[in-house]
């Protein structure tokens, strides 16, 4: 779709341009696509086609990087420049102590304070330092260095080309904390998003780690926390306190990030070898925003996709042969380990029978006050051989009385994964792709999902995980660990959290001679499967990958034989009907129509299952009046509501979709699925269609439904609603609707409202789509959307567009070949002299 009113004049003539383009062009291409063997461009070239996406190409590694840095910047160099502040401790002497930071999955999950703390931490034990001094594989291969380098210096050209003052983008216009960059600050982005996934849960509870009889300092003061007398802290049982961590958890995957990932093989695709759809569900802000580019080097790597914002390599993507994705695995990047310590001497803890000491560590940053001015915060922060002690997870507190809890993360150690990334944009086929990740490990808590050219469909769950076997966890586990490892599990998505026994040293996570680091779990251990019909994920555990094919492996990965949350069960079900040609769709197998379709059809697999009940129940209700906290709520004009909604789908002209929502959310409130109230419980010889058939009798059902009534008449909002007038996206003055809904509806286009500066947004969901058909011969065909748009700049002219697009439920047709990108109407270019 050309959208010339947006077109941006670059300092490049027509005549380079096209002198650069029929150079480019000469050089020849594969009849796949694939770069051409003689040099690259002398100059880094940056070439935008529709929608602002960048065609990067260089004759080396540094050129790319300049090329990626630069562009990156162009679109969001506040998004970037927040999250360098971010990384280097410093935003409570910028912005404050008492703002709010996202330094894991989600939005806002902390203070400045809190965030600084953590990462000052980082910095003073010199963890990505120490890190970068080692050789590949431990420490970054020569071509990320070069890439990195690169970038550096595409960064501060922008900044320094464009000047602070001139940003077009008012998030930090004139900002003294926008700067140029060094290549520490890419490598601490890269390690902070690396460990992410331990952040949000064990951030707070690390920084506030204090002994019994004291209590951390907070902002605004030189001194070192002093001991004061506080109130001994209530120790709950061990049953009590794994159902509050668990029921955090659960919360805590349902608004962080997810992603569905489907691929389908030989089998299963019309007109084609392979297919893939990647939906990642990230945050719409922020410093988890994904970006769109194509990276080549002729001869060397030719790929397209999306990264995470500053990341110059291609995160989820396609190259000639191999078309991957992730999703966010039900493994726990981190455990505890229960140490007893000394009731006289809280810092002193028992190891084999000794004791040892803590070590205590005073990390201080700066902290702007009210008036200006600059103070000092300092906190005492205190650690064992395990790691650092925590005195929280998620919020649930984790007293330091007769013990205290140490933290040991699986990535904190973790730079494999940027090797991980370069070498999964080269990679040849699905079997290089599981040679990749088995070698680095560095993937940090996601499952691979990959098809290619030759007709495979990947799963593969090999990723950085704690090496805790299942003989080890019956061995260490303590009775809450035990509850939590074993039982947590009911809950679909929620990984299992370990609590080792830290008395003894034989519980720390050993060391397996075939893992790529100390700590690991076997990669051999880890599950893979490889079909020829379909492979998919959606956040529960690897069992059903493919349910003809179910995979066992240790449970510290997950689940088997348990419930599968309903937007896994919408994946299998529409894959299954798509291939079998059971769907009412003319034909059998994949095209990028139907594939399209399974995304964007919006349908909820919880109105399959319950929506008649619930009208049922409705017109079933004594007198139309439900009795709700002492508020007799009429629900008779509800019932015709839901009924109309025959559809069962989330499109932006839907109605009785937003009353069902409200509806589902508090009947299920964070539980799993088969904790409602079904006549048909959940058979694990049937895990796809059970449970079932929900009870339009049951009180709770009741309840729920006149709670959602109410509470949308509270809200002023009609109980037949369009979709559109309520679940909108704001982009400057206008106010986008979009399409999707919660992924507990088993909706498969998530979309998550939430309050951004106090109104109804979208703060999550999905993001970056792309959809890939490889063909025995011919480049790869491709279709992408960027829900969210390229750029965070509010200036941009890339800022809604693609949103716009995502809205009406439009596709970028992608541009992978030179004559492909030659060919858009829409190029300009950039030649970095």
């Amino acid at each position: 779709m050309a959208r010339r009113r947006h077109r941006t004049r670059l300092p490049v003539t027509v005549v380079a341009a096209v002198a650069l383009m029929s150079t480019l062009a000469a050089t020849g291409s594969t009849a796949t696509g694939a770069a051409a063997a003689g040099p690259g461009p002398d100059r880094p070239t940056i070439r935008y086609t529709e929608y602002g996406i960048p065609h990067i190409i260089a004759s080396d590694w540094e050129g790319l990087g300049t090329g990626y840095g630069y562009a990156a910047a162009k679109d969001n160099v506040c998004t970037l420049a927040d999250t360098y502040l971010m990384v280097n401790a410093q935003r409570s002497r910028h912005l404050g102590p008492d703002g709010r930071a996202s330094p894991g999955e989600k939005q806002n999950t902390t203070t400045n304070l809190n965030s600084d703390l953590y990462f000052q931490r980082i910095k003073d034990d010199r963890v990505v330092e120490r890190l970068l001094d080692k050789p590949a594989p431990d420490g970054p291969e020569p071509e990320v260095r070069e890439a990195i380098r690169g970038y550096v210096q595409g960064y501060n050209r922008y900044l320094a080309e464009t000047g602070v003052d001139d940003i077009s983008d008012p998030a930090c216009r004139g900002a003294a904390w926008v700067r140029p960059i060094t290549e520490l600050d890419v490598y601490r982005h890269a390690h902070a998003e690396i460990i992410m996934g331990s952040a949000d849960a064990l951030l707070d509870g690390q920084v506030n780690a204090a002994p019994p009889g004291s209590q951390p300092q907070g902002a605004g003061s030189s001194a070192t926390a002093q001991p004061k007398s506080t109130p001994a802290p209530r120790v709950s049982s061990p049953g009590r306190t794994a159902a509050k961590i668990r029921d955090a958890m659960a919360v805590s995957r349902e608004q962080g990030m997810g992603s569905n990932a489907l691929a389908v093989g030989s089998q299963g695709v019309s007109g084609g070898t392979g297919m893939l759809l990647a939906n990642p569900h990230f945050p719409w802000q922020g410093k988890n925003r994904m970006w769109q580019s194509q990276l080549t080097i002729p001869g060397k790597i030719n790929v397209s996709g999306a990264s995470l914002l500053g990341f110059p390599a291609v995160n989820i993507g396609y190259n000639e042969n191999v078309a991957w994705s992730h999703t966010v695995a039900t493994v726990a990047p981190f455990g505890l380990f229960d140490v007893q310590v000394d009731p006289f001497n809280p810092t002193m803890y028992l190891v084999d029978g000794a004791w040892e000491r803590m070590t205590s560590q005073r990390v201080e940053i700066d902290v702007r006050k009210p008036d200006g001015s600059l103070a000092k915060a300092a906190r005492t922060l205190w650690s064992t051989r395990y790691g650092p002690i925590t005195t929280s997870m998620q919020g649930v507190p984790l007293p330091w009385v007769v013990s205290a809890h140490a933290v040991r993360d699986v990535n904190m150690n973790n730079l494999r994964a940027l090797n991980s990334w370069f070498r999964l944009d080269q990679a040849k086929d699905v079997h290089d792709v599981v040679n990749i990740l088995e070698t680095t490990q560095g993937v940090p808590f996601f499952n691979t999902v990959a098809s290619d050219r030759k007709g495979n469909a990947l799963y593969a769950g090999i990723q950085a995980t704690p090496n805790i076997t299942d003989e080890h966890a019956r061995s260490c586990l303590t009775r809450t660990g035990q509850l939590l490892f074993n039982q947590s599990l009911r809950l679909p998505n929620v990984p299992p959290i370990s609590i080792l026994d830290g008395k003894r040293s034989a519980c720390d996570w050993p060391d397996d001679p075939n893992a790529a680091a100390p700590g690991l779990l076997d990669p051999h251990e880890q599950p893979r499967l490889i079909r020829s019909d379909f492979v998919g994920n959606a956040n529960d555990s690897p069992w059903l990958s493919n349910p003809e094919q179910p995979l066992a492996f240790p449970r510290v990965m997950g689940d088997t034989s348990a419930p599968r949350s309903l937007r896994t069960q919408e994946l299998i079900l529409t894959a299954q009907n798509r291939i079998n040609g059971t769907d009412g769709l003319p034909g059998k197998g994949f095209t990028p129509q139907t594939m399209g379709q399974l995304l964007f059809a919006d349908n909820s697999r919880a109105a399959d299952l319950a929506l008649d009940a619930t009208v049922t129940m409705c017109r079933n209700v004594p007198f139309g009046h439900i009795l709700v906290d002492g508020n007799l709520v009429d629900v008779r004009e509800a019932c015709p509501v839901l009924a109309a909604w025959k559809s069962h789908d989330y499109s932006t002209d839907s109605r009785g979709s937003w009353l069902f929502a409200n509806y589902w959310s508090f009947l299920s409130n964070g539980q799993g699925v088969e904790k409602l109230p079904w006549r048909v419980p959940f058979d694990p010889k049937d895990p796809v269609h059970t449970p079932n058939s929900l009870d339009s009798g049951s009180s709770e059902v009741r309840d729920a439904f006149g709670r959602a009534v109410l509470a949308l008449r509270r809200a002023n909002i009609p109980l037949n609603a369009p979709l559109s007038d309520i679940q909108k996206v704001t982009r400057g003055d206008e106010r986008i609707p979009i399409h999707g809904s919660l992924g507990q509806l088993g909706v498969l286009n998530v979309i998550t409202p939430g309050q951004v500066d106090g109104k109804l947004d979208i703060v999550f969901g999905s993001s970056f789509i792309q959809q890939v058909r490889f063909t025995a011969t011919g480049p790869p065909q491709a279709l992408s959307v960027m829900a969210y748009s390229q750029s965070a700049d509010p200036n941009s002219p890339h800022h809604a567009d693609q949103t716009a697009l995502f809205s009406a439920g439009g596709w970028v047709t992608e541009r992978f070949t030179e004559e492909q990108i030659a060919a858009s109407p829409e190029l300009r270019i950039k030649v970095l002299n």
